[in-house]
């Protein structure tokens, strides 16, 4: 399958649903050629998890996610047996249906093997996109055993033996930070940090998605976001943080952000999720993010924001 250049992947993406930069565009066409994992790392709520859907609509491809956390073993991931189906097929061969004496090999063959995401995506006919999410939240082990996979695109099954991948799958695992990832994984990926949207890259990505928003609402929403963000918050808006609040405006029938304090503070919910976050959201501050942020938007649209 040919890969198509830079630019085209950034349209394709951008025909999905996702604004990205050059830089990005160029990195998802790298992964794409050198057929290399790509670990995006950042806060939550930037979009990494959004980049491999968007790679999988605009290109067609199934996609196959694992969300990953604490207690994640190979069972979840990669496959297991089916227990009940290999009892009920004993019992069977018991009551004299079927050769006893290829039992064994029978139980283990793939016909009793559930796949989960890792294999299906190792086993997909059709090139296919592999997302594991939160790879930090899964502890070091599991990360040992992707080492594997990543190299070299076969899982081992003991029962079987080596199962190596029909078609390489486009693999995205990103990464919040919240523990430090091995440099034996990091060697195996390209890399990229995901970051915050610049004013502008926001601006498009909110019409992008929210198309019924007019550009005053959301010229304004965007600019208070970006304030609200260099608050000391326990966690920070990201964009889908930012798409739920400018839906919620204009479900109220906003045009654009209300001027008074207490109207504004009364609908930062779909912005400000701890109670702590909320509680410093006090009438003062409120005034003064929008004071700032109409100057934030002052300068954003001098610089050609529109």
């Amino acid at each position: 399958m040919q890969i198509p250049p830079p630019k085209e992947v950034a349209r394709l993406l951008d025909a999905a649903g996702y604004v990205a930069d050059e830089g990005l565009a160029t990195l998802v066409w790298m992964a794409l050629s050198l057929e290399r994992p790509l670990l995006l790392e950042g806060e939550a709520g930037v979009g990494k998890t959004a980049i491999a859907y968007a790679i999988s609509r605009s290109m067609a491809r199934p996609l196959f996610r694992l969300q990953c956390h604490e207690s994640l073993d190979l069972n979840q991931a990669v496959y297991e047996w089916n227990y009940s189906r290999q009892l009920l097929e004993i019992r069977l061969r018991e009551a004299g249906q079927g050769d006893a004496g290829r039992l064994r090999d029978d139980l283990f063959s793939e016909d009793f093997l559930m796949q989960r995401p890792l294999m299906q995506a190792i086993t997909s006919t059709r090139p296919a996109v592999l997302l594991i999410d939160e790879i930090d939240r899964a502890d070091e082990a599991f990360e040992a055993y992707l080492l594997e996979v990543l190299g070299e695109f076969q899982i081992s099954v003991p029962e079987l033996g080596t199962i190596k991948a029909a078609t390489r799958p486009v693999v995205i695992l990103t990464s919040n930070g919240t523990r430090d990832l091995s440099d034996a994984l990091r060697r195996r990926c390209l890399y990229h940090y995901v970051d915050y949207p610049t004013m502008s890259q926001e601006i498009a990505i909110v019409k992008k998605l929210v198309p019924e928003a007019g550009m005053a609402l959301v010229q304004q929403a965007v600019a208070f976001v970006h304030k609200l963000r260099k608050q000391d918050l326990e966690k920070v808006p990201g964009i889908a943080e930012t798409l739920d609040w400018i839906r919620a405006l204009i479900a109220l029938g906003r045009q654009d952000l209300p001027d008074e304090p207490q109207t504004l503070r009364a609908c930062l919910a779909a912005l400000l999720k701890t109670r702590s976050d909320q509680w410093q959201m006090e009438g003062e501050v409120v005034q003064r993010l929008q004071a700032e942020s109409r100057v934030g938007m002052d300068v954003g649209v001098a610089a050609g924001l529109r």
